[in-house]
């Protein structure tokens, strides 16, 4: 803010009481509650947090300058120790510090990085993009909470620093900032594949967003406006969905976009893979940049309320989201659990959109952020990753996130989360991502689950209850696969939208080199995977164990249940992901020892602090010895490994750190008696490993192997700490070891596992017998589910015992159950849903057409036959079958599923935000008659139907009243559009000539 508009501020909240609101850090667009304290409990914990992190930023202080470091921009902590000196209720005790030190440390802090900021004439940060703006966007907001505590030659430097940078990114234009070296935004193109600029848009705009905020009466700030305009616009864009929005947000049509940043899916890619994180990157920004705007009292830019897809995106995200509010991760690793950075984007979206359902994910993060600051290493709020400069990061994002709730409380009040149980039935559903970003997706109100086929993230992800700190869901980590790395060939990938089908539900089919696997997912929560064999030790699952009290099942163990018995396994001690290993044997001797691997660490492989051979307590003998390994990395050769620095260690190579079988060597110099290794892990610690003697280096013996098993059971069932359950049907042994369940521990083999999110208890298998041998046939909770593992058609029977559930297709009655026909071509996959029970008589044929008809034909005989017809979830019907006659068997009530539209449940352009006096066109795709699309004025709408099909009719049904003039168009690409209505389309969008007082749309349909 210049000086004027700064002085103007002051008068708007009128002279007696500005000068004290500034001095307490009570900026123009921003109130405190009446009596001082935090506005909710939300809020209120995030001061918690604040206070408590503070005795970490203490720990960075550097007091041979009198100040916070530059070194991974930590000085940004000022952020988070201005809102604290602001706000009543510092306690020194908790921060570790008293309120007057931190003061001075603070404001010494803001002095020097204000002056040494490149925009304010020094040379030592400030100004290139990536990623100074985005700790100078936090310095900045810093510097005006404390705006009356600084001398007269510092706020200069803030306001030319935020001037400044305005005008060196507008200088820019659409180009690349030269000191940012490849981080490019690709101009206003964007891009997709591989990596997304969506977070690098949201950067050019973030540079801005300070200037416009605190200076908006600078005779430049039209030009900053528009730039900020242009980049915000596209952070989001898709062509296909942009120019189907004639809607102008700032003054701009969202048609005028450029940018594709999206995959047609809505998903955003960051180096090479789906994370999460990147997918919140538009309200990250976004909640950075809003809260310079309000604590200005500067009017926000509109982009920031009606961002251009932005819907669509959060409607990615919340199915994704965990039980702790934040995104499920399974392809990126070293991001997951950064609970202090992914408040923001959550903050954002509840306090200034309003958005109750983000309210509820903040408040369920914000519930899981003391118990987490508490593990070690105490009092950080960003665990598990090695990037130094997210901790002041999430410390300044904390901080703002508390501002928009102050924020919030004063325009409108606190926006009330929807329950838990709302949130899950919002959330749920299903989506194919398409094959390059590699995910199928479902999230049940009960669990989470996914099928990823990108390369290096192959895998079979299931979560029940949506609970990130069950099974080990991240990067390279395996799951249900024995590795992440293995080659997929052909990928099968259904889904079943509950709109169309009835029900929510996906089967994903992958081919390797070694066989096919398949997971079925059912909207109970359950799923199943089933699979041909493809690899040794296969259904893996490995799972959190820490002790974090105030996290559900971080109570410092797991328990596990099986047909022989229960073991708990006890949290490592140490939370890093280091490990001591000591294995013992019978005394052997030789003059060589090894450690050969057999599954290295998911990221990093193998590495050893020490390597110690010994006799009982006797001495290390490897310390006289001499060390080879397989590989190493420079300066971590093998002699580190044997010695005796606990600071030194051995790694293999960064090649080789996929690699199984890289090895450890230790040549004793002669012949030793000795039965026991001690093995001291880095963090890439071996998953499994053999330790191997010698007498001569060449031929080795194994004398102990690691993992040793805690448990092993043949009984086909094991419980996972009353978490979750599942039933195993396959040849090899169940095993847990440490933290690692295996299902089919041992060599290549059949599998079918029953995967439930609550203990099995006494569930029979629900495996069944198909005629086909490459056929797996199985009912979970009463879903049929077939997949043929194989990559030539199949057809034969499935025998289905017990009570007579009738599937879609052609089944006959027998003694005890169902006998089932079916013909799956390769690879394919399909789960069924109940949709008749009938009692009757063996040899009743019976054949569902879908969810409201079944065709019922007696068997051979004189006499009529009487039979029960229940529909799912409906009344039972008698219905008398004369001898060898067909009957068909209407309930005209039941909504036929599946149904023959391809539009419904599709997505629809316009989104969010939408033209003037329109209405979502959802709404024509919902199979709902009682909700319509409102054109609005000439309004026109399209539908993606997900892949280009042979169009062969599209159908329109309209409220009474007028009908307005309307045409069809169809398109491939969704760009280029032509007037029809049949033929090849991927996207078809009907166009009105709608006025005032005309019908409404109820229904769009497209036939092929």
């Amino acid at each position: 803010m210049g000086e004027l508009d700064r002085r103007q501020a002051l008068r708007l909240l009128g002279a007696s009481g500005a000068a004290a609101a500034l001095a307490s850090g009570l900026l123009p667009g921003l109130a405190r509650a009446a009596d001082g304290g935090p506005p909710d409990p939300v809020a209120a914990t995030y001061l918690r947090v604040l206070l408590r992190h503070t005795r970490w930023a203490e720990q960075q202080f550097d007091p041979a300058t009198g100040t916070y470091p530059a070194r991974d921009f930590t000085f940004a902590v000022v952020l988070g120790n201005a809102v604290l000196l602001t706000r009543d209720g510092y306690d020194a005790t908790v921060a570790g510090i008293d309120r007057e030190t931190l003061r001075a440390h603070t404001l010494a802090t803001i002095r020097r990085f204000a002056a040494s900021n490149r925009l304010a004439g020094g040379a030592e940060w400030g100004r290139k993009l990536f990623f100074d703006t985005t700790f100078q966007s936090y310095f900045v907001l810093a510097a005006r909470l404390l705006w009356t505590e600084l001398d007269d030659t510092t706020r200069q430097h803030v306001e030319r620093i935020t001037t400044g940078q305005a005008g060196y990114t507008t200088a820019l234009g659409t180009g690349d900032d030269p000191d940012s070296g490849s981080w490019t935004p690709h101009g206003l193109l964007g891009g997709y594949a591989g990596d997304t600029k969506l977070e690098e848009m949201g950067v050019y705009a973030q540079s801005l967003a300070p200037a416009l905020a605190w200076a908006p009466a600078d005779p430049r700030a039209g030009e900053w406006r528009a730039a900020f305009g242009a980049w915000s616009r596209n952070e989001a864009g898709l062509p296909a969905a942009d120019l189907a929005n004639p809607r102008l947000v700032d003054g701009r049509p969202v048609s005028e976009n450029t940018a594709t940043n999206l995959y047609d899916t809505f998903l955003v890619e960051n180096h090479g893979s789906f994370g999460p994180h990147y997918q919140e990157e538009l309200w990250r920004t976004s909640g950075r940049n809003a809260t310079h705007f309000l604590a200005a009292g500067t009017p926000l830019p509109e982009v920031l309320t009606a961002q251009p897809n932005g819907e669509l995106l959060w409607r990615t995200m919340l199915l994704m989201t965990s039980d702790a509010g934040e995104p499920l991760m399974p392809m990126v690793a070293d991001r997951e659990h950064l609970y202090g950075r992914d408040v923001i984007p959550l903050a954002f979206r509840a306090q200034v959109l309003g958005d109750r359902h983000a309210a509820r994910a903040e408040a369920d993060l914000a519930a899981r952020l003391e118990p987490y600051q508490a593990y070690p290493p105490a009092d950080r709020i960003t665990k598990f990753s090695g990037e130094p400069k997210y901790e002041p990061e999430a410390r300044a994002e904390l901080a703002i996130s508390y501002l928009l709730h102050e924020w919030r409380a004063a325009h409108g009040g606190p926006v009330v989360p929807v329950s838990g149980r709302e949130f899950d039935a919002h959330a749920a559903g299903v989506a194919d991502f398409g094959p390059e970003p590699g995910l199928l997706a479902h999230r049940s109100p009960a669990a989470w689950a996914g099928t990823v086929s990108k390369p290096g993230f192959v895998k079979f992800a299931w979560q029940p209850r949506h609970d990130d700190w069950l099974f080990v869901l991240g990067g390279a980590n395996p799951m249900l696969l024995p590795a992440t790395n293995l080659a997929v060939r052909e990928r099968h990938a259904t889904t079943y939208a509950k709109v169309r089908d009835g029900f929510d539900g996906t089967i994903g089919v992958l081919r390797f080199d070694s066989g096919y696997a398949a997971l079925a997912t059912l909207p109970t929560g359950a799923a199943v995977y089933a699979s041909s064999g493809v690899a040794a030790g296969e259904g893996v699952l490995d799972v959190h164990n820490l002790a974090m009290p105030g996290v559900p099942g971080l109570d410092g163990d797991r328990t596990y249940t099986a047909a022989e018995g229960t073991v708990t396994v006890k949290a490592a001690a140490a939370p890093t992901g280091a490990r001591t290993d000591e294995l013992t044997f019978a005394p052997v001797t030789a003059r060589h020892v090894r450690m050969l691997g057999v599954e290295p660490a998911p990221q990093y492989g193998y590495s050893l602090w020490a390597f110690e051979v010994r006799a009982g307590d006797g001495p290390d003998l490897a310390r006289a010895g001499t060390a080879s390994a397989s590989s190493a990395s420079p300066g971590r050769e093998a002699k580190y490994a044997i010695d005796g620095d606990a600071a030194t260690r051995w790694a293999v190579s960064t090649s080789d750190r996929p690699r199984a079988d890289s090895s450890l060597a230790v040549d004793l110099g002669a012949p030793a008696t000795f039965d026991r290794v001690r093995l001291s892990w880095e963090a890439a610690a071996g998953r499994k490993y053999r330790i191997e003697t010698s007498p001569d280096g060449l031929a080795w013996t194994p004398v102990a192997t690691y993992p040793v098993p805690d448990l092993r059971s043949t009984g086909g069932r094991l419980d996972v700490d009353g978490r979750a359950g599942i039933v195993v049907s396959g040849p090899n042994p169940i095993t847990v070891a440490g933290d690692r369940v295996t299902l089919s521990d041992g060599p290549p083999a059949p599998l079918l596992a029953e995967l439930y999110p609550e203990p099995a208890g006494a569930r029979p298998s629900g495996r069944r017998t198909s005629t086909a041998p490459a056929v797996r046939a199985c009912v979970t909770d009463g879903f049929l589910v077939l997949v043929n593992l194989s990559g030539s058609a199949a057809s034969g029977t499935a025998i289905l015992p017990g009570e007579a559930r009738l599937y879609r297709g052609e089944q006959v009655l027998t003694r005890d159950g169902t006998e089932l026909s079916y013909a799956l071509a390769p690879g394919e996959g399909r789960i069924e849903p109940p949709r008749f029970t009938v009692r009757g008589p063996a040899g009743v044929k019976a054949v569902v057409r879908d969810a409201s008809r079944v065709e019922l034909t007696a068997p051979a005989g004189v006499l009529p036959v009487l039979v029960a017809v229940t529909p799912d979830g409906g009344r039972a019907r008698p219905v008398l079958l004369p001898p060898r006659r067909t009957v068909p068997v209407v309930f005209g009530e039941l909504r036929p599923y599946p149904l023959a539209d391809r539009a419904l449940g599709a997505t629809t352009f316009p989104a969010d935000p939408l033209p003037p006096g329109m209405s979502s066109p959802a709404a024509a795709v919902d199979d709902d008659p009682a909700t319509a699309w409102r054109p609005g004025p000439d309004g026109r709408m399209v539908v993606d139907l997900g892949a280009v099909l042979e169009v062969s009719a599209v159908e329109l049904a309209w409220t009474r009243g007028r009908v307005p003039g309307t045409t069809v168009e169809t398109s491939l690409d969704g760009v280029a559009y032509a007037t029809a209505d049949t033929g090849p389309a991927r996207y078809v969008a009907v166009r009105t000539r709608w006025k005032a007082g005309d019908a409404s749309l109820t229904r769009l349909s497209v036939r092929t």
